[in-house]
C-alpha cells in the first residue's frame, strides 16, 4: 500500500464519489475500503461525531485508535440531518455522487429525507447500499443491532466455546464480514451500472445473513443433508480446532491431509501413530479423536514452542505459534509483506495502520489522507457543492453544520 499524502488518486475506484451516512464499523470499513481503492469519500457526521471517536483510550492528536482503523481516506463534513436545512444539504450532495453507504436502521434513513426512493428520483446512476441489523422485513427489522447481537443469533457462540460455553469472538467479525460483503456488493453493482446503460440500483444487505454467510458453512456441516438428525451424533471438523499447550507456550494447526498427520507425528516423536488404522484417514481420526487427542497434548507439553515450530517446518506440518500482538508486529513475515505500515501525522504523530491486503500491481490501494477531524472538511466540500460564504455563516450559525 502506497503512502501518498494529499496526493492524486490512482487506485481503480479513482473518479468514484462515496457519500457515506454511516456510523461504527460496518459502513465505515467499507466506505474505508473504497477510499483504499481511490474512490473519493465524503464522510457526513451528526455533530455529536461518529461514535468511534469516543471509543478509547488511547486517543492522541484529536483521534481515537478505533476511529483511526476505519475511516483513513476520508473527508469529514458536519451535517445535522434531522433539521430540513440539513436534509437538503444532503440531498444536493447526493446529486452528484456514485455511492451512498447507510447503516440505519430501516426507517430510519427516509424520516432524514435520504432513503433510496428519495436520492435515485435525483440520481438515478446511484448505487445506494443499506446495511441493517436484519434487513428490511421480518419480526426484527427495527430492532438495534451491534456485533454481539449478531454472533449471538446466529449460533456460532456455542461452536466457539464448545465445552466451555458460549464464547464471543473478541473482535468486530459480524461487523468486519458485513463491511467485506457489502465491498463486493458495491463494487458488483457499479460493474452492473457499466453494463446496463448507467442506471444504479439499491444494495440491501443485512449484518445477519453477511455473518451467517461468513463464518457457518463449517458449523452448519450436519445440518447440511436433510433429514439433519440423521448426521447429529457424528463429530465435525470443527471440534478439533483449539489451542494446544505446549511445555512454555501454545501452537495451533489445521491437519486435513494424511500427509500431513504423518508430519505433524513426527514432530511430535510419535511416528507410531502413523501406522495406526484408527487414524488412517481424516475421518477416522474424527470420529477416535477421543483417543487421538490426548496422545497429541501429551507429547506437545514436553516440547518448547520454538522446537515444535522448527520441526514443523521442517517437516510440512501446516502450524504456528498462537501469537500474542507484539509477536505478530515482529514476525519476520509481517515485516516481508509490510502488513503493518507506519505514516506521520501532524497532530497524533507516528500512526501505525494495517495495509489493505489486496496488491493491485497496477493501480495499488493508496493512504492519501490520514482520518479526518470532526467537520474538517465541511466548508471545503459545501463550496464545492455551490454554497457561498454567507450561506455557510448562516447555516453554522443556526447549527446546521459545523
Amino acid at each position: 500500500m502506497n503512502v501518498v499524502l494529499n496526493g492524486k488518486s490512482t487506485g481503480p475506484c479513482a473518479g468514484l464519489t462515496v457519500l457515506d451516512f454511516s456510523t461504527v464499523f460496518s459502513g465505515p470499513m467499507c466506505t474505508m475500503i473504497l477510499g483504499d481503492l481511490g474512490a473519493e469519500v465524503i464522510k457526513i457526521e451528526a455533530p455529536r461525531g461518529d461514535s468511534t471517536r469516543m471509543m478509547g483510550p488511547p486517543f492522541k492528536g484529536g483521534l481515537s485508535a478505533m476511529f483511526t482503523h476505519f475511516n483513513r481516506n476520508k473527508r469529514s463534513v458536519v451535517i445535522d440531518l434531522k433539521h430540513t436545512d440539513g436534509q437538503a444539504i444532503a440531498q444536493r450532495l447526493a446529486g452528484g455522487v456514485d455511492v451512498i453507504v447507510q447503516n440505519f436502521r430501516p426507517k430510519v434513513a427516509a424520516r432524514l429525507g435520504i432513503d433510496y426512493a428519495t436520492l435515485s428520483a435525483r440520481n438515478p446512476k446511484l448505487v445506494y447500499l443499506a446495511i441493517s441489523g436484519f434487513g428490511p422485513d421480518g419480526p426484527y427489522a427495527d430492532h438495534p443491532a451491534y456485533d454481539t447481537v449478531i454472533q449471538g443469533l446466529t449460533g456460532f457462540m456455542p461452536v466457539q466455546g464448545a465445552a466451555r460455553g458460549p464464547e464471543l469472538v473478541k473482535s468486530m467479525i459480524a461487523d468486519k464480514s458485513t463491511a467485506l460483503t457489502a465491498t463486493y456488493g458495491v463494487l458488483a453493482a457499479l460493474l452492473a451500472r457499466e453494463r446496463t446503460g448507467g442506471r444504479g440500483q439499491l444494495v440491501d444487505l443485512a449484518m445477519l445473513d453477511a455473518f451467517a454467510a461468513f463464518v457457518l458453512p463449517e458449523a452448519l456441516t450436519r445440518e447440511t443433508f436433510l433429514p439433519a438428525d440423521e448426521w447429529k451424533h457424528l463429530p465435525n471438523l470443527t471440534d478439533i480446532h483449539r489451542a494446544w499447550a505446549t511445555a512454555d507456550g501454545h501452537v495451533v494447526m489445521m491437519i486435513i491431509e494424511d500427509s500431513q498427520f504423518h508430519a505433524i507425528c513426527r514432530v511430535l516423536e510419535r511416528e507410531d501413530l502413523i501406522g495406526d488404522e484408527r487414524y488412517a484417514n481424516l475421518m477416522l481420526r474424527i470420529v477416535n479423536g477421543v483417543e487421538l487427542i490426548p496422545q497429541i497434548e501429551t507429547a506437545l507439553r514436553q516440547l518448547p514452542t520454538a522446537t515444535v515450530v522448527e520441526r514443523a517446518r521442517r517437516f510440512g506440518a501446516p502450524l504456528a505459534p498462537a501469537n500474542g500482538i507484539p509477536e505478530f508486529l515482529a514476525d519476520p513475515q509481517v515485516a516481508a509483506n509490510r502488513t503493518v505500515f507506519e505514516a506521520e501525522h501532524a497532530e497524533a504523530g507516528t500512526i501505525r495502520y494495517l495495509r489493505n491486503p489486496v496488491r493491485l500491481h497496477d493501480t495499488p490501494p493508496t493512504l492519501r489522507r490520514h482520518p479526518p477531524r470532526l467537520g474538517e472538511h465541511t466548508d471545503e466540500v459545501l463550496r464545492e457543492a455551490g454554497y457561498d460564504t454567507a450561506r455557510l455563516a448562516t447555516l453554522r450559525a443556526s447549527g446546521i453544520i459545523a
